[in-house]
């Protein structure tokens, strides 16, 4: 059964498209013509039997095996695809548009994949959940329409609607798998009334619900059923984050029953969003990757036990091969691109993969390899597609210039190769990664770790800028609305972990003032070292500063030590330094006020005649101007007519001019 279907990937860029083999050739499909302008979208059906691909004004339907054309469908604009789980339907999507009649435009075709006749067709405007939903079986077929859920016989659909349920308020619904499918309805929060899911059975559905569970914050939601459609679970999310620690919104996930017997919050016992959630293939377990970063990676069975906790890592998506034995956890979009693969079995690390700039993975339908793409728009550079196997080694490589899509091959387990007991060994890599390694360009290694300032190099990292999966302090819930791990603020220049950095926001001194390791005072470039006055400083001193320095003045003018001037016996007095004042008190020590040189040996007449003499200079100045004819204005002309009164002054002082 294996060799019923060969291993394959479809991928389309703007310029190219094509149908590639697996191992370990890897080379185009013969047979495959690539179109001659850019396809708007390809889809392969869910047995892997058919693949499909839009072009603006046709639609064709291909085997995946050797490529051959089944159906050439002439309709123009569609930008949506999808086959039936069979595939013997195709759904196609179109813009809807205004038709000149007036007449609704029914933008959602159903297609006979086998005779290419248009079997049925819809109006749909949203091109979100817009396709149809089948059974396994393709027995029946479901839509949600204004809060109606519309059921449809595939086989007959010239009789229109086999069955219908309206929900009030209903947003979403999701058709489960397996051989009794059930209908999941999610109804939003709206106007206080809590969030509600309800499911239905698809052959009861007039019935009363099996599982109904109500909660609050959530505004969407996705729902995931497991592979056997007996349990599913209930990813919600609100639009605001009350707490303002997320921009995205609140997260919360439920799990619920089908049958009605069981159902519970998941407590996650890390703050923050869910970042991806998973099914085992099993059925009977399901993966959390959760929690601010490094976000916290558990394993839980179908009644919410934990199974095995992976600890703390910078990963934001899992997924399990198809076989359930191992489990891929990874970081994407704004992380490094880390892929770390487990073994389910032991619970052991594989290997890791260093896969960066990746926007999309998918594991083989074998379970031993992960095929990694580069997509635009998401980033317009280095767009290609690498295949790894699943202990790290890089099997192929393939650079696509503005590649927008890619995907393996789906097979149907029993027609996929067995993976067995032991993890398989890998093969021999295709000869493009050895062309990639010679055309690569060299890349200069950056230096490992985070960045630091050079005031903080050669120190040890403090546990506070620490990642928790690097032996930091777990991160604690602040309260304020950052994500800002808290922290003492602290003036010290000093980094964080050096001698001097004082811990805390409480000041070290007792009085307000930070220590800076000086006593309290501070060091002022270009000030001479002073020595502690040993003198008791008086209740004046310690109190107002102008009167200080009003008696210090005075002492100056009375002929004291410490003037600054020479002395008569020759010697020269200490330079004078600046007193800082540290928690409203001035140090001991000279004066703050350099004295003026010359100002304590002048008598109030000399001073008076030295004014009196620099007004007269300023008048004659003023004189000098008018003989040169300048305008003088009237403020110089009022002071020019006070010359006389000048000149009788200073004769009065005995002072002539």
């Amino acid at each position: 059964m294996a060799s019923q279907l060969s291993q394959q990937y479809a991928f389309r860029a703007q310029k190219s498209m094509g149908l590639v083999s697996g191992t370990p050739t890897y080379m185009p499909i013969e047979g495959f013509v690539v179109p001659d302008v850019p396809a708007r979208t390809y889809h392969y059906s869910p047995d892997g039997r058919l693949f499909a691909y839009a072009l603006p004004t046709v639609v064709r339907i291909f085997l995946a095996e050797g490529a051959q054309l089944l159906q050439e469908l002439s309709v123009p604009n569609i930008i949506e695809l999808k086959f039936s789980p069979r595939g013997t339907y195709l759904s196609t999507w179109e813009r809807p548009v205004k038709l000149e009649d007036g007449a609704q435009h029914k933008n959602l075709r159903v297609f006979s994949a086998s005779t290419g006749e248009e079997l049925i067709s819809f109006t749909q405007k949203s091109q979100e959940n817009w396709d149809l939903q089948y059974t396994m079986s393709e027995s029946h077929a479901i839509r949600l329409v204004a809060q109606e859920i519309q059921v449809y016989r595939p086989a007959e659909w010239g009789k229109g609607i086999a069955d219908k349920l309206r929900v009030e308020g209903a947003s979403m619904v999701s058709l489960s798998p397996g051989l009794n499918p059930s209908v999941a309805v999610f109804v939003a929060e709206k106007k206080g009334a809590p969030a509600v899911v309800k499911i239905y059975g698809l052959s009861t559905l007039s019935g009363a619900p099996t599982c109904s569970k109500t909660f609050y914050k959530a505004d969407r939601a996705q729902i995931k059923w497991n592979d056997l459609g007996t349990q599913v679970l209930i990813l919600t999310q609100t639009e605001v984050d009350n707490s303002n620690m997320s921009y995205y919104g609140e997260t919360g996930m439920y799990l619920l029953s089908a049958a009605g017997n069981f159902d519970c919050r998941v407590t996650l016992d890390k703050e923050g969003p869910i970042h991806d959630v998973s099914w085992s293939p099993n059925s009977k377990e399901f993966g959390v990757v959760y929690g601010y970063m490094p976000a916290k990676t558990t394993l839980f069975d179908q009644r919410v036990r934990t199974l095995h906790d992976f600890g703390s890592s910078p990963h934001n998506f899992i997924s399990f091969n198809p076989q359930g034995r191992l489990v891929a956890l990874a970081g994407f979009g704004n992380l490094a691109g880390k892929i770390d693969i487990f073994d389910r079995k032991t619970l052991t690390k594989i290997c890791t993969i260093d896969a960066p700039n990746t926007s999309y993975c998918e594991w083989s339908p074998c379970g031993r390899f992960l095929l990694t793409a580069t997509l635009s728009p998401r980033l317009r550079v280095d767009n290609g597609i690498k295949v790894w196997h699943c202990t790290g080694g890089l099997m192929h490589v393939q650079l696509v210039e503005e590649l927008y899509q890619a995907s393996w091959r789906p097979t149907p387990l029993d027609q996929a190769p067995q993976f067995g007991s032991t993890i398989p060994v890998a093969p021999q890599p295709s000869i493009s990664v050895l062309t990639a390694a010679l055309t690569a360009k060299p890349v200069t290694p950056k230096p490992a770790g985070a960045y630091r300032p050079p005031g903080a190099r050669g120190l040890a990292t403090p546990a506070i800028f620490k990642r928790e999966d690097e032996g930091g302090a777990p991160r604690m819930p602040t309260g304020s609305g950052s994500a800002t791990p808290p922290r003492g603020y602290n003036r010290s220049p000093n980094p964080p972990g050096s001698m001097g950095y004082a811990n805390g926001a409480t000041p070290s001194n007792g009085n307000g003032q930070y220590q800076n390791g000086n006593g309290g005072r501070r060091h002022v470039p270009g000030a001479a070292p002073k020595t502690p006055s040993t003198a008791p400083a008086s209740g004046a001193e310690g109190g107002d500063k102008k009167p200080k320095k009003k008696g210090k003045k005075k002492e100056k003018g009375s002929g004291e030590a410490g003037s600054g001037a020479a002395t008569p016996t020759g010697e020269v007095s200490v330079r004078p330094s600046i007193d800082v004042t540290v928690g409203g008190t001035q140090t001991p020590g000279q004066s703050s006020v350099p004295p003026t040189p010359g100002a304590e040996s002048l008598d109030p007449v000399a001073k008076k005649v030295r004014n009196l003499n620099k007004k007269l200079k300023a008048i004659d100045e003023l004189k000098e101007k008018a003989s040169r004819g300048e305008r003088l204005e009237a403020t110089q002309l009022k002071k020019m007519e006070g010359e006389a009164e000048i000149r009788k002054e200073l004769s009065s002082l005995g002072i002539t001019a």
